[in-house]
């Protein structure tokens, strides 16, 4: 007989994410997909996947917690459901146990949870209405350089200069982009400028503590990023051991929490 697990759901607009663990927190099993549109149906496939990397099934399921934008569109949850600002400040401290700002740059919007040093929540902002910043922007530029999403890590690393991106919303930042591109700018230059941006309509939102902690798909997916978070702030960033898996990994340690006090 295998022994309990427990599920961490982190059901986002972009991407969903599922984490089993075990009673002392290890992760055992992962798994991420795109959410699509039929959201039970992607967390149940994650949940096969997760379950099978940990090798065990879902009656060894001792307790699940879900978080997320479709958090109520899971079926298997069996805890109540916590906030995505509960889940990704706890799968943090999980990693990193000292006072942090915590930055979330997910696909739809951002997030700065400041934490004590006992792991309470001393404050949050989020972005607002404006997808700038986010994985949405990144993909958007993506389509207009017609750049793969995935190279653009990479361009951005080679870039020798930079192109600065100075407007606060989306569709002008994409002219800015088509401009630079009209007047031959160097595609690479042009990405490390929309990396720049990004960071920076993050770092505009709120102060910095001095231990500042880097999670979410984007930053799992673009890591240049860390690197030139860590140039405009002056130190060291920490990154999760998986960024995108945050959330879920709070989700699942609530979810052993909730079960501890059956």
């Amino acid at each position: 007989m295998t022994r309990p697990v427990f599920i961490g759901l982190d059901m986002g607009a972009s991407r969903t994410k599922v984490v089993a663990i075990d009673d002392q927190g290890t992760l055992l099993g992962h798994a991420v997909k795109k959410s699509g549109i039929d959201f039970a149906a992607t967390a149940a496939i994650c949940l096969d996947d997760a379950l099978a990397g940990a090798g065990a099934g879902r009656s060894d399921i001792a307790a699940a917690m879900a978080t997320g934008y479709g958090r109520s569109n899971v079926a298997f949850v069996t805890s109540r459901s916590k906030t995505e600002i509960s889940c990704h400040a706890r799968g943090c401290f999980h990693s990193f146990p000292e006072a942090l700002t915590i930055i979330d740059i997910g696909g739809q919007d951002n997030k700065i949870i400041k934490l004590d040093a006992a792991g309470r929540r001393q404050g949050f902002k989020m972005n607002r209405k404006c997808a700038a910043g986010t994985g949405a922007f990144l993909e958007e530029m993506s389509a207009r350089l017609d750049i793969p999403l995935e190279e653009m890590n990479n361009l951005a690393r080679r870039a020798t200069e930079m192109i600065k991106i100075g407007s606060y919303c989306t569709v002008f930042s994409a002219t800015e982009v088509l401009e630079s591109i009209r007047h031959g700018k160097p595609v690479a230059d042009i990405i490390k400028g929309i990396f720049y941006s990004m960071i920076q309509r993050v770092l505009e939102m709120d102060s910095l503590t001095e231990k500042v902690v880097l999670c979410g798909g984007v930053v799992a997916h673009n890591p240049y990023l860390v690197e030139m978070t860590e140039e405009m702030i002056g130190r060291p960033v920490l990154l999760p051991e998986y960024p995108q898996l945050t959330g879920a990994i709070g989700a699942a340690l609530f979810a052993r929490e909730e079960a501890g006090k059956r």
